[in-house]
């Protein structure tokens, strides 16, 4: 029944996507995020349901009638810059068919979301993405939330089998991310029955997160509920919030969570915490004598002979840096986190610029729940081999567009961008034309006058 649902589904949307390219792109992040069809057990598991929906994708936009233009924001241009080099690393990988199984993945990823600029170029379709990301993992945190609360905690919360987020410690960070967005869709939600599932989707996730009884996602947890006090206007409130949360929810845990828990300080006894060091060691010991790495896939025996400390005590990378790090050399690092800090700082441009513009203030609050997302990533990366997750790299679309969506407001307005003087720009960039007057409004986006979701917005910057 699952795989018929399933498919009626994806195939029916397929018409929707010929008339709205924009659609395509939607049901392309369902799919890569939720994994749908990895919750059948029958013939819709293997069905190449992306594939398709990204061909049709594809041939929608080349016959739209819709004005295109792929405008290469720094991020995107780091972006190709950076597949340019894994392709290099690819080429002197040390295990080629590993490698270049990975590297066609990374090129999907890459490629659709510069296929989704060209697309999602207004208001309403931007929140719907950040709406089909957040819902789609957000499935996985309300369906884990409830099994933690009906199990006691007393078993892993997992994500569906073969996919990005399967193992406890992948759901756990990609919960996390999925917080600040399920916030943010309560403060764009019109009517009050979706403002409080979003919130209670919300409470959910996080008991969820708890429930994966991953540390790394518990440290990111920790770290993205600083920084989204950090962002919040109403700190006391929020900060209430928290240690209310806190409060009812960790006593809840049985005694096996707060065992594992505790490994994180004593991290010297503990196996799991002395591979990921080996791990990092070995990474590091790789970049320093070659120049592109491992190449993809290359946390193997012969690497952990070859450079670490202990060779038989062999991990994966456990960590995004790392990761890149070994399988793509200095360089490689350097790319990966110039994409992170660029994204960050164009973020922030908008906020300093806009958050005293009541016609952008919504994308004011959209830039601070990306960065505190961000921050889940970041954190909980640092200990989880993750570097080509597409949830980040999602993330970095969401903040181009944003971008591109205040270009097209300066020309219409005729005023200087703001991304060519922080300061001088920040009182042109207070122009009374918007993008949202060319824009049709899409309830699931806005409420009738707009001003109402804007007042209980509760962030800051």
């Amino acid at each position: 029944m699952r795989d018929i649902a399933i498919t009626l589904a994806v195939f029916g949307s397929l018409p929707f996507i010929l008339a709205r390219p924009w659609i395509g792109i939607l049901v392309w992040t369902w799919l890569s995020f939720m994994n749908p069809h990895r919750l059948a057990w029958g013939f819709s598991v293997t069905m190449p349901f992306a594939m398709v929906v990204v061909l049709t994708t594809l041939v929608a936009i080349a016959i739209s009638r819709e004005p295109k233009k792929l405008r290469m924001q720094p991020e995107l241009v780091l972006m190709v810059a950076f597949l340019g080099w894994m392709f290099l690393t690819t080429l002197n990988a040390h295990y080629p068919a590993f490698a270049w199984e990975q590297f066609e993945k990374v090129v999907k990823i890459f490629f659709m979301i510069v296929v989704a600029t060209l697309v999602i170029n207004t208001r309403e379709r931007l929140i719907a993405l950040v709406w089909v990301i957040a819902l789609s993992i957000g499935f996985y945190g309300v369906k884990g939330g409830v099994f933690t609360l009906v199990t006691g905690g007393g078993y892993y919360v997992r994500g569906p089998l073969g996919s990005f987020i399967s193992g406890n410690n992948e759901i756990g960070m990609a919960l996390v991310m999925t917080v600040p967005l399920l916030y943010y869709c309560s403060q764009t939600a019109t009517r009050r029955f979706l403002r409080w599932g979003f919130l209670s989707a919300v409470f959910l996730t996080i008991v969820a997160t708890l429930g994966t009884q991953s540390r790394g996602a518990l440290v990111g947890l920790c770290a993205m509920g600083f920084v989204f006090w950090l962002k919040a206007r109403h700190k006391f409130q929020i900060a209430a919030l928290i240690v209310l949360t806190a409060a009812v929810l960790v006593p809840f845990m049985p005694e096996s969570w707060f065992e594992r828990m505790s490994t994180i300080r004593d991290f010297e006894q503990d196996r799991s915490a002395l591979g990921r060091i080996n791990a990092w060691e070995m990474a590091f010991n790789m970049a320093r004598a070659e120049l592109f790495g491992g190449g993809f896939e290359s946390f193997q025996a012969a690497e952990f002979a070859k450079y670490s400390p202990v060779a038989m005590l062999t991990f994966d990378a456990h960590s995004i840096y790392f990761e890149v790090l070994g399988e793509h050399g200095f360089p490689g690092l350097a790319f990966f986190l110039l994409i992170a800090g660029t994204t960050w700082r164009s973020a922030s441009k908008i906020i300093r610029a806009y958050k005293e513009d009541p016609e952008l203030k919504w994308l004011c609050d959209l830039m601070a729940m990306t960065q505190v997302s961000m921050v889940a990533y970041l954190v909980a990366g640092a200990f989880l081999g993750l570097a080509y997750f597409d949830y980040f790299y999602n993330l970095v679309l969401i903040v181009v567009i944003a971008k591109d969506l205040v270009a097209s407001r300066h020309r219409a307005g005729n005023v200087e961008s703001p991304y060519k003087s922080d300061r001088s720009g920040a009182a042109a960039m207070r122009s009374p034309a918007s993008t949202t007057s060319a824009t049709t409004r899409s309830p699931v986006a806005t409420s009738r006058s707009g001003i109402a979701d804007r007042r209980r917005a509760g962030i800051d910057r």
